[in-house]
């Protein structure tokens, strides 16, 4: 009987370590998010030239500001939705 007694704080011990770990899993992932986001952002207003730009059915001229910020959000969303897709396919 001292056997299961002895094992129970060994396993409430490893939970108390669990949330740690997790904690810092996430604090590892949010800040590599926003050193991302910065360099994003730093990159995007050292590029403020007018460029034009050449779509499917014509061109046009905009900043190239606006052009990496418009690429990073449709990556950004379509990186979304494939995520979805994907656990979907899991399930």
């Amino acid at each position: 009987m001292s056997a299961p007694s002895a094992q129970k704080p060994a396993q409430g011990a490893q939970r108390k370590q669990e949330p740690d770990r997790r904690a810092k899993g996430e604090m590892a992932r949010a800040s590599s998010l926003f050193i991302l986001a910065a360099l994003a952002i730093v990159f995007a207003l050292l590029n403020l030239n007018e460029v034009e730009v050449h779509w499917a059915f014509g061109s046009g001229k905009a900043p190239l500001i606006v052009v990496i910020v418009i690429s990073l959000l449709v990556g950004i969303v379509l990186t979304y939705f494939a995520e979805r897709l994907s656990r979907r396919r899991r399930s």
